[in-house]
C-alpha cells in the first residue's frame, strides 16, 4: 500500500485486493517457521499506515510462549474514546500444497493459477469450469481459508484509522497454527485479557471472517457460535503370540477394528441443538507398534478420532467412548471363544474358555495403578520422561500424537498386569463448542444481528443470509467463552496426558474476555485443495460492507468519510 493513499471506502475492495495478492505471498504452513512471513507482513503493513506511525503502542507481536518456531500473536487497535470494543480474528496460517503437484510454484500466484487452471478445466468437476469461466472467483492457496477475510479486516481497520472522533475501539488479531493446535488463538485470549486492564475495554462482539459455504446457493450464512472438537485416544494392548498359535494370544487389532467400526460415522456421537447437528466421527490416526515384519502379532495398536460437539462436555463424551470399548472387548472376546470352541472342536479338543478378560480403563486410572505398584519411583520417572517428550516435540522430532502414545507405552513399563487392555484418554486439541444461545444476556443489537444484518444485506445487494449457531469448519471462535470450566478441567487433567505441559488453555484468561461471537465471511469452495477459491464479489465488495454494517450497529455510531 502506497503510505500516502487514501482509503475511501467506495474504493476499498481495490486495498483488499492489494493485501490478499500480497498476503498470501507469504508460505505460512501451519506449524512452521513461513508462519513469521505472513506475521512480518501483518506488522509491516500497519507500519505504513499514518495513525499507527502516530500511535506505536497500538499495534504489535505478542509472542506465544515457548514456541518452537518463536510466532507471535499480531495485533492492531484503532483507539476511541469510549469503552465499548469489537475484536475481529483471522488466521494465516495455510495447509500445504501437495495436490497442486506441478502448479506448486503458482499455489500462490492467483492470476498465473487461474490460467494454467483452464488448460486443465477438463480434467476439473463441472461446478470448478462454471465457476472458472465465470471469471467471478479467486483461486489459490490460502485466498479463501483464510487470508481473504484477513484483508478485509486489515483493510477496515485502515479505514477507521481515518475516522475523526472514533468513539468504540476495533482490534484486529493476525493468529498463527489455526489448522494446527490454535496455539496463536489460545495466546490471543491472554492478550485480549492484558488489552482489557490496560486499555479498560469493554468487549461487546468478535467477528472471525473464515470464509462461509453454502447449502442453499442463493443464501449466504452468518455463524453465531462454533463447533468444539475433542480428539479422544485409544490405546488397545494385546498379548503377543506366533501367527501359528493364535489362541495363545491377544490380537489388538481385533479389537481396535471393532472399535473403529463403533465409532466411525456414529451419530449417537455427534450432537443436535435444535435443527442443527455435527457431523458425526471421524478417525485420524491409527497404527499399530511393529516397526519391522515378523509373523507374530503386534503387541499394541493406537489411535485417534475426531469428536466434534456442540453441546456436550468432554466427561460425557468419554463416558460413551469407555462404553464403546466395553461393548467392543466384550463382542470380541464372544466372538475369540466362539471360534476357539470350533477349533477345539474341530481338533478333538476338550473345551474351555480363553483366559482373557474386558478391562477398559482410562489414562489417569493407568497412571494410579503404576503408581501404586512402584510409588515414588514412578512418579520422578514419569516427570523426566515428560520433560524428555517436551524438548522432542519442541525440537519438531515428535509430533504430539506420537508423544502421547510414547507416554502411554512409558507407563506400562511401571505395570505388572499385562493382560489386554483398553486405555482411552484425550489428545490435544481441546476446541470449546461455543455460540450466542449460551449466554444468558446479551444487548438487543447483538442478539438479533443476524436478523439485522439480514435486512441491510436484503436492502442493498438483494442477497439473503441465513444464520446458524454453529460454525461447523471448526475456528478460533471457540476460545471466546466456555461453559462448565471446572468440570472441563477437570476432566482434560484426567484424561489428556499433555495438559498442563505440552498443552494448555487459558481458561481463566477465556471466561475474563468472554464475548459473543458472529463469523462474517465471504463465499468459498474447496477449502484445502487445489481449487480453492473464494467469490470476488464478496471478497471485495460484499462482505467488507457488511462487517461495516456491523461495527457501525454496535458501535451505535455511523463512520463514513467517503
Amino acid at each position: 500500500m502506497n503510505k500516502n493513499k487514501k482509503i475511501v471506502f467506495d474504493h476499498i475492495g481495490e486495498e483488499i485486493k492489494d493485501i490478499v495478492y500480497n498476503y498470501i505471498k507469504a508460505k505460512s504452513f501451519t506449524y512452521s517457521k513461513g508462519e513469521k512471513e505472513a506475521e512480518n507482513y501483518f506488522l509491516n503493513y500497519f507500519a505504513r499506515i499514518p495513525y499507527f506511525q502516530r500511535n506505536k503502542e497500538f499495534y504489535g507481536a505478542y509472542p506465544i510462549l515457548g514456541d518452537t518456531f518463536h510466532r507471535s500473536v499480531c495485533w492492531a487497535m484503532r483507539k476511541g474514546t469510549l469503552d465499548d470494543t469489537i475484536v475481529m480474528i483471522h488466521h494465516y496460517d495455510v495447509v500445504t500444497i501437495e495436490d497442486f503437484k506441478l502448479l506448486k510454484p503458482l499455489a500462490f500466484s492467483p492470476d498465473e493459477l487461474e490460467k494454467e487452471l483452464f488448460k486443465i478445466k477438463d480434467t476439473l468437476q463441472p461446478e470448478v469450469q462454471e465457476d472458472l469461466e465465470s471469471k467471478g472467483y479467486l483461486f489459490g492457496r490460502g485466498v479463501c481459508d483464510m487470508k481473504g477475510g484477513g484483508a478485509i479486516q486489515m483493510a477496515l481497520l485502515s479505514y477507521y484509522t481515518q475516522v475523526e472522533n472514533f468513539k468504540g475501539n476495533i482490534i484486529v488479531l493476525g493468529v498463527p497454527d489455526e489448522e494446527n493446535l490454535s496455539a496463536g488463538m489460545r495466546s490471543a485470549v491472554i492478550l485480549l485479557s492484558e488489552l482489557q486492564d490496560k486499555y479498560g475495554l469493554q468487549y461487546k462482539l468478535m467477528i472471525n471472517s473464515e470464509p462461509h459455504q453454502r447449502k442453499d446457493l442463493k443464501k449466504g450464512v452468518f455463524s453465531l457460535g462454533s463447533v468444539g472438537k475433542l480428539m479422544p485416544f485409544i490405546y488397545v494392548r494385546g498379548s503377543l503370540a506366533h501367527a501359528g498359535k493364535v489362541f495363545e494370544g491377544f490380537n489388538p487389532l481385533n479389537l481396535m477394528s471393532s472399535i473403529v467400526r463403533k465409532t466411525e460415522l456414529n451419530m449417537e456421537l455427534s450432537d443436535t441443538v435444535g435443527q442443527e447437528a455435527s457431523p458425526p466421527p471421524t478417525w485420524l490416526y491409527l497404527r499399530d507398534d511393529k516397526v519391522n515384519y515378523d509373523v507374530s502379532m503386534p503387541l499394541s495398536v493406537s489411535g485417534c478420532f475426531s469428536i466434534l460437539t456442540l453441546n456436550q462436555t468432554p466427561s460425557a463424551i468419554l463416558e460413551k467412548v469407555k462404553h464403546i470399548c466395553e461393548e467392543a472387548f466384550e463382542e470380541i472376546l464372544k466372538e475369540m471363544n466362539d471360534s476357539y470352541e470350533a477349533f477345539l472342536n474341530a481338533t478333538k479338543q476338550p473345551l474351555h474358555k480363553l483366559p482373557w478378560e474386558s478391562k477398559v480403563v482410562d489414562f489417569s486410572n493407568l497412571y494410579k495403578e503404576a503408581y501404586e505398584t512402584h510409588g515414588e519411583l514412578f512418579e520422578q520417572e514419569y516427570k523426566k520422561e515428560i520433560k524428555i517428550l517436551y524438548e522432542k516435540r519442541k525440537n519438531n522430532e515428535m509430533s504430539l500424537i506420537a508423544c502421547n502414545f510414547a507416554l502411554v507405552d512409558f507407563v506400562y513399563n511401571f505395570i505388572d498386569d499385562l493382560s489386554p487392555k483398553v486405555v482411552y484418554g484425550l489428545i490435544p486439541p481441546y476446541y470449546p463448542n461455543v455460540s450466542n444461545l449460551f449466554f444468558d444476556q446479551l444487548d438487543d443489537s447483538i442478539k438479533m444481528i443476524a436478523e439485522n444484518l439480514n435486512d441491510f444485506t436484503w436492502k442493498e445487494f438483494n442477497q439473503e443470509y441465513t444464520k446458524e449457531y454453529f460454525y461447523t469448519g471448526i475456528s478460533d471462535l471457540s476460545y471466546t467463552s466456555i461453559s462448565n470450566a471446572k468440570q472441563v478441567t477437570k476432566a482434560l487433567e484426567d484424561s489428556m496426558p499433555f495438559f498442563g505441559s505440552l498443552y494448555d488453555i487459558p481458561v481463566t484468561s477465556i471466561e475474563k474476555i468472554a464475548m459473543p461471537v458472529i463469523n462474517i465471511g465471504p463465499w468459498g469452495k474447496d477449502f484445502h485443495k487445489l481449487t480453492e477459491r473464494v467469490l470476488k464479489e464478496d471478497l471485495y465488495m460484499r462482505t467488507p460492507r457488511i462487517i461495516k454494517y456491523a461495527i457501525d450497529t454496535i458501535l451505535k455510531e455511523k463512520y463514513d468519510n467517503s
